[in-house]
């Protein structure tokens, strides 16, 4: 398998067709907001400012009826499409949707919808990487700390080391062939995978590590979004004192 070519271009596939159930609201976690945006425009707005992302596949639930009224527009293209039961299913079905528009010749960088706050920074490392890589590449957090196994009782049941792991965030980019294949064969055999990397891993395949900031957060439960407004406040005035 040799390396990416540079010149393929780099979309990034979305999956948004979750309901959010841990953030206990009857509004997606999608779809709440902050400094007068959703979540998901806020994660639009840093993907397709960048540079080397050239589109977005954005995948929603069949029963979504917000996504219209939001009426986003961008300079740069935006499919939509239909996603499934399960979140693999949902990446598989905006794989397709990216193929049948632009054929095998492209980079998929999936991310989380709510992942707003990934840096541009971050994202030129990771694309880079997965170009360099022919497994792909993701963006991970090194684990600090001390990580304890449970029993039944709740009670330690052991203590693991910490060496060498690390939590594993988004974008995950891979080739777009690959990732589908992938995917694919985790859906046929019913595989249980906890994020795209490793139905590539289970592929015998190698992804590249790359360290991000914990500033790149899932919003997840409540308060996670005000926690998540004071970080792209910081960002931002960041950015007008550069």
């Amino acid at each position: 398998m040799s390396r990416m070519d540079s010149n393929k271009p780099v979309w990034a596939v979305i999956p948004a067709a979750g309901s959010g159930t841990r953030m206990q609201s009857d509004i997606a976690k999608q779809y709440l907001s902050f400094q007068g945006k959703t979540i998901l425009q806020h994660c639009l707005d840093r993907l397709l400012s960048h540079p080397e992302i050239s589109g977005a596949v954005v995948v929603l639930s069949a029963a979504d009826d917000t996504w219209l009224e939001l009426g986003y527009h961008s300079s740069k293209p935006i499919v939509t499409t239909t996603g499934g039961r399960e979140r693999n299913d949902s990446v598989y079905r905006g794989l397709v949707s990216l193929q049948e528009r632009c054929g095998d010749d492209v980079i998929a960088l999936v991310h989380d919808a709510v992942r707003p706050l990934v840096e541009h920074s971050e994202l030129s490392k990771v694309i880079a990487a997965a170009r360099n890589n022919p497994a792909g590449a993701i963006l991970a957090v090194a684990v600090n700390d001390t990580l304890k196994v449970q029993n039944d009782d709740m009670t330690i049941a052991s203590t693991l080391s910490r060496e060498h792991l690390w939590r594993a965030l988004t974008p995950q980019v891979f080739p777009l062939k690959l990732l589908l294949e992938a995917l694919q064969r985790v859906i046929d055999e019913e595989l249980v995978i906890t994020d795209d990397a490793q139905a590539v891993e289970s592929m015998g395949y190698t992804p590249a590590l790359v360290a991000s900031s914990a500033q790149n957060m899932k919003i997840t439960r409540p308060g996670d979004v005000s926690f998540a407004e004071k970080i792209w406040l910081d960002q931002r005035d960041q950015q007008d004192n550069e």
